[in-house]
């Protein structure tokens, strides 16, 4: 069974997600998101770590893409692997380090497109 940590920077994307559906008139969907978290997703990752996609694995398409995923698996280290698991709306990252998970990221699957509505007023 696999110890699951919360980084900093995840805890900002929480912040940055209840920020995004305040702002979209779904404030109600945080605790929804909370719940999955503590009660299915977290639960999850400690049963089966490698749940995820291998990070590594994944071919960026854009050269920016490619500086940042080599840095990333870089940073993490020899002995960590860097995974992402899609659930629902949302699209997690962690690192797997021996028998601990380090969730990295989170983003809701809408806040990785363009909003463009700003411009046009």
């Amino acid at each position: 069974m696999a110890h699951v940590r919360l980084t900093a920077n995840f805890e900002a994307n929480l912040e940055s997600i209840r920020s995004f559906l305040a702002r979209n008139d779904a404030a109600a969907a945080l605790d929804d998101l909370i719940d999955l978290l503590f009660d299915t997703w977290i639960p999850n990752l400690e049963a089966f770590p490698h749940i995820g996609r291998d990070f590594a694995r994944i071919s960026p398409q854009s050269v920016e893409g490619s500086v940042r995923h080599a840095r990333m698996l870089q940073l993490a280290g020899p002995g960590t692997e860097i995974r992402e698991y899609i659930a629902g709306d949302y699209l997690l990252l962690y690192a797997v380090k021996k028998s601990t998970v380090y969730l990295l990221a989170i983003r809701h699957h809408r806040q990785l497109s363009f909003d463009l509505r700003e411009y046009w007023n």
